[in-house]
């Protein structure tokens, strides 16, 4: 599985691509941040945000596009940018045909460190140490992206299962009104 995570941000979108599958060692394909300019209007900084996805979604073809589910925070200017930039990723995801998901910050946390309330800097170096990397990726929005890319490997098996057995309760269940 190939996996594109998108750490939302409208000054630094942090963006990073793992591929692997849970059980086995991940590989890292590419890490980064797609940047914009800070004195630009709205409207520009959201574009540059979409064109810099779209490079990444053209350059990895992943299978999928994991996303930062955005949480409310107190600064309520911060979480707006970063629930705009949130929406572009979806929609760069949405309009090429690739599933989204979403994960919050304390799972995607929980799943790499073990712990729902870790610190960036031990998000990065266990980032680090499950990529056998040299370095942690700089910036840490960098490392987020890395993160949520490798929670979504480890815990898809999990929930594809959940939602098959959902699934299948729907069916049996609507089977059984008709019946």
């Amino acid at each position: 599985m190939r996996v594109l995570g998108v750490d939302p941000g409208l000054t630094r979108c942090g963006v990073g691509v793992v591929e692997g599958v849970a059980g086995r060692p991940l590989t890292m394909l590419g890490v980064g941040v797609v940047r914009t300019p800070v004195d630009a209007d709205l409207s520009l900084r959201l574009l540059a945000a979409e064109e810099g996805i779209e490079e990444w979604l053209d350059e990895h073809r992943p299978e999928i596009v994991a996303v930062e589910r955005v949480f409310s925070q107190h600064n309520v200017r911060t979480v707006m940018g970063t629930a705009q930039v949130s929406a572009v990723a979806m929609l760069c995801a949405a309009r090429r045909g690739i599933p989204v998901a979403l994960h919050t910050p304390s799972e995607v946390k929980a799943a790499v460190t073990g712990n729902g309330r870790a610190d960036k800097a031990q998000v990065g170096a266990m980032v680090t140490r499950l990529l056998r990397l040299a370095a942690p990726p700089k910036p840490a929005d960098a490392a987020d992206a890395l993160a949520l890319a490798i929670c979504h490997i480890w815990r898809a098996p999990a929930q594809n299962r959940l939602q098959q057995a959902v699934a299948l309760h729907t069916v049996n269940a609507t089977k059984g009104r008709t019946a």
